[in-house]
Order: C-alpha cells, then sequence, then structure tokens
C-alpha cells in the first residue's frame, strides 16, 4: 500500500476545556484548503469549540507531491494518519469532489472513526474513466496550466467569476496553475479507479449530500441519487452555485454543515441553541439582540435561545431550508412584519434563492389573503435591496 503524505492547517478550538470534537475538511482536484476559507470563517464563528483541520491534495497547497500511484482508499488512509497526528479520535468529515470521495471511503471503510460525513459536489463514482486518462494525458503533457478553462466552466456558475474578478474563485483559478502535474495526475487515476456504489446501502454514517445549482459535473440528480442510496443521508441543492459550492456560497454550505455537525454533537441545550441561532442568524444579528438584553429581558432571551433554537430548530426531522419555509408560511399569516425581515435574511443564509423565498409568499398569498402577503412582499423586496445584512436586536 502506498500512502501519500497529506499536511494542512488547524484551527483550534476557542476554548479547549469545553472542546466540542474535530471537523476534518477535504478539498477538490485543482484546489487546495483555501476553498473552505468561508466556510471555516463561518462554522469557527458559530461553533468557536470545534477544531477544525484542513488537508491539502498531495502536490497540492502544503502538502508534498506523489512519488509513486496511490488510490482514493489510501488517500483515506493518508488522512486518518494526519487525524491521529491532531490528536485522533472521532471525527466529522466533509469534503469537495474528490474530497467527497476521500470522506465517503473513510464512512465505507473506517465508519467507527466517523461522527457524520457531508459529501459536496461529489459521489459513489465521479465521471468516467476514459474522461480522468484524457484530463491525465493533457495535464502529462501540458501541465495543469491548460485545464485553466475548462476548470473555469465548471467550476463556477455563471456569472461568479465576473461578479468579483479579484475574488476567491479567480485566486482558485490562478492556484490551480501552482498545483505539481504529475499528482494532478495520479488524482485523476485514482479518480478513474474509484467506484463505492455497490457499498452505498450498507453505509449508516450520519450523512449530508450537497449539490450545487449549476453543477454540470455532479449535477443535482446524481446528487440526490446519491444521497437515496445511503441510508442515513438527506440531500440540499445550494442555490446560484456550480461545482465549488462551498467556495461560491460559504454561509450556506457552512449553515447546511453546521446543522449537521450540532445534530450529533452532545452538548447541552443552551450551548447548541446558541450555536444554532448564530449559524441561522447570523453573528451581527445575535450580537445586537444579546447586546440589548436586560434584566428583565434576559428570561424571554434565554427561553428562546433554550426552546426556540435548541430544540425546535436543531430537530433533524426538518432542514433549515424546510424550517425557513415553513416559519415564513407563518408569519406572514400572522402579519409579523419585523419578524419576516429578520426570518428572510435567514432563509438567505439558509439557502434559499431570492426566487424560492418570492415563491413562499405567493404561495401563502392564497391561504393567509393578499394584504398580508403584500405586506410581507414589500418587506422582502425591503432586505433583497440592502447590500448588508444588520442585526437589529429583534426578539428572535
Amino acid at each position: 500500500m502506498t500512502i501519500p503524505r497529506l499536511l494542512g492547517s488547524i484551527t483550534p478550538a476557542a476554548d479547549t476545556a469545553t472542546s466540542s470534537g474535530l471537523l476534518v475538511l477535504l478539498p477538490s482536484l485543482g484546489t487546495t484548503t483555501a476553498v473552505w476559507d468561508g466556510v471555516v470563517a463561518e462554522v469557527a464563528h458559530a461553533l468557536p469549540t470545534l477544531r477544525i483541520l484542513r488537508i491539502d491534495l498531495p502536490g497540492h497547497g502544503a502538502s508534498p507531491a506523489a512519488g509513486s500511484p496511490f488510490t482514493i482508499a489510501e488517500l483515506a488512509e493518508a488522512t486518518l494518519r494526519l487525524v491521529d497526528e491532531a490528536g485522533g479520535g472521532r471525527f466529522h468529515v466533509a469534503g469537495l469532489s474528490l474530497g467527497g470521495a476521500v470522506a465517503l471511503e473513510l464512512a465505507a471503510s473506517h465508519p467507527e472513526r466517523l461522527l457524520t460525513m457531508a459529501s459536496f459536489c461529489s459521489g459513489s463514482r465521479i465521471g468516467d474513466p476514459a474522461g480522468w486518462a484524457e484530463r491525465a494525458a493533457q495535464v502529462r503533457a501540458s501541465g495543469t496550466a491548460s485545464v485553466v478553462t475548462g476548470s473555469a466552466a465548471r467550476w463556477y456558475a455563471p456569472g461568479h467569476l465576473e461578479s468579483d474578478p479579484s475574488g476567491p474563485g479567480a485566486r482558485g483559478l490562478g492556484t490551480l496553475i501552482d498545483v505539481d502535474d504529475e499528482s494532478y495526475a495520479l488524482c485523476t487515476d485514482a479518480l478513474a479507479n474509484f467506484d463505492r456504489t455497490p457499498s452505498l446501502p450498507e453505509i449508516v454514517v450520519p450523512a449530508l449530500v450537497v449539490s450545487g445549482e449549476y453543477d454540470l459535473v455532479t449535477t443535482t440528480e446524481s446528487m440526490h441519487a446519491f444521497a437515496d442510496a445511503l441510508p442515513s443521508a438527506y440531500f440540499a441543492e445550494i442555490a446560484g452555485a456550480a461545482h465549488l459550492a462551498p467556495l461560491e456560497k460559504p454561509v450556506a454550505s457552512a449553515a447546511l454543515l453546521l446543522e449537521l455537525i450540532e445534530q450529533h454533537t452532545p452538548t447541552d441545550v443552551r450551548a447548541s441553541g446558541m450555536a444554532v441561532r448564530r449559524s441561522v442568524l447570523g453573528d451581527a444579528h445575535v450580537d445586537a439582540a444579546t447586546a440589548a438584553v436586560t434584566a428583565e429581558t434576559a428570561p424571554f432571551q434565554d427561553f428562546i435561545t433554550r426552546y426556540a433554537w435548541g430544540e425546535i430548530w436543531a430537530r433533524p426531522e426538518l432542514s433549515r431550508r424546510e424550517r425557513s419555509i415553513a416559519t415564513l408560511a407563518s408569519l406572514v399569516t400572522g402579519g409579523h412584519d419585523a419578524e419576516i425581515r429578520m426570518h428572510v435574511r435567514a432563509a438567505i443564509r439558509n439557502g434559499l434563492s431570492r426566487a424560492e423565498i418570492a415563491e413562499v409568499i405567493l404561495h401563502t398569498a392564497l391561504y393567509a389573503g393578499l394584504p398580508a402577503a403584500n405586506a410581507a412582499s414589500t418587506v422582502m423586496r425591503e432586505v433583497f435591496a440592502e447590500s448588508t445584512t444588520p442585526g437589529e436586536p429583534t426578539h428572535g
């Protein structure tokens, strides 16, 4: 067995005395751990007691170039070695594309080590051997610079690069040029030989499967089928994203990941509730609400943190997207404009598109009445027009 040496970086828990465990993040072919930067920022703020270990693929980022061929199973073993160097134990793992294949391999071959598994824009088999062989030959002949144009088309949703020409997306394409050519080709060889489809019915690790709306590589249809084949998985689609969903939509990606982690991390109800509340509403809103607490309102704030967020919103029976839909419909019916404003923002954080939010209000008009829906539409338009998301201290 050839075990490549992998390296990465770790974000320590803010309070090691109350550590809630370890999250391992694995990137996609041609990217580095930077693809997770936005997600790490969100997760670390919402769950500061969680350690986060990001690992680079062979010849990518911090990891040394590979000296010989390897399999996805061997990448999984290399991941475990680095986890053990970081303290060992059970952990949460999330992977993007090739990283998702490694995460799935860990769930199949080492389920006793995993608390949860999240697969972003990946699958039990990605692409086909002929396509990967062609890509490997191209990179061996002309280097990774020769696949930049094709990667840009696969990685990002229409208009993403144009909207932020010097942002993380463009920087990611620049990083691709620095990837070791032979290591990149060996990664494609490993993907060509990877197929865990027959194993899926036996993989019982709690799992999250996420697709990007515009992903043409691992499509929503294929990811939905992947989730359906896993006994303990639930599926979500991120609106407005393509193949690098965590990079394009870090807030929505982090919200889904936090939901999975929180459901499978033993903790006290208030701490869990505060983590969920921050994940759904955002730090700015929660900080403002907390700053406005008085001696008279403190018991009520504690009540909603424990009960609304720690009990109801944390239940796994509905996803946060679904809870946002139900909440918006209920608030429109009650005419609670301030709460509608807050939960339109929350719905965006939970991955609903503007069109989906508008559709919820339109549908609710049928049952709650036109005046209530019209007022809610006005609030919705105002939120959409905001350049930032301020956190006024409402009771949520």
